[in-house]
C-alpha cells in the first residue's frame, strides 16, 4: 500500500513540476523582449534550468512506466497462475468496501 502511494505522490509531483515549467517558460516568452545583459543571461541560465528539468521528468516518467507495466504483468502473471487466491482476495477487499461504505 506504501508503494502505491509513493506511486501516486511520485505521479502528482511529475504533474505539478510540469506546470511549474510551463509557468516559467511562459514568464521568459513574455519576458524576450526586455533587454539588458544580466536579464539575457539570466534567462539563459533559467531556459538552460528548465531543458535539464524538462530531462529529469522524462527520465521520472519513463521509470514510472517501466514499473506500472511490471506490476501489471506480475499480478497478470499471478492471476493466470492463482485463479481463486485472486478472486477471492476481490472478493474480501469488496467486501471491506462495502462494509465501509455502508457505514457512513
Amino acid at each position: 500500500m506504501d508503494r502505491f502511494s509513493d506511486e501516486i505522490t511520485k505521479e502528482q509531483l511529475i504533474a505539478d513540476f510540469k506546470v511549474v515549467i510551463a509557468d516559467a517558460e511562459a514568464l521568459l516568452k513574455a519576458t524576450a523582449n526586455q533587454g539588458g545583459e544580466k536579464l539575457t543571461e539570466l534567462r539563459a541560465k533559467a531556459e538552460e534550468s528548465l531543458r535539464v528539468a524538462k530531462a529529469g521528468i522524462a527520465e521520472a516518467q519513463a521509470a514510472l512506466l517501466v514499473k506500472a507495466k511490471a506490476a501489471a504483468q506480475a499480478t497478470d502473471a499471478y492471476v493466470h497462475e492463482y485463479p481463486w487466491q485472486a478472486i477471492g482476495a476481490v472478493a474480501g477487499v469488496s467486501l471491506v468496501i462495502g462494509i465501509l461504505i455502508g457505514r457512513r
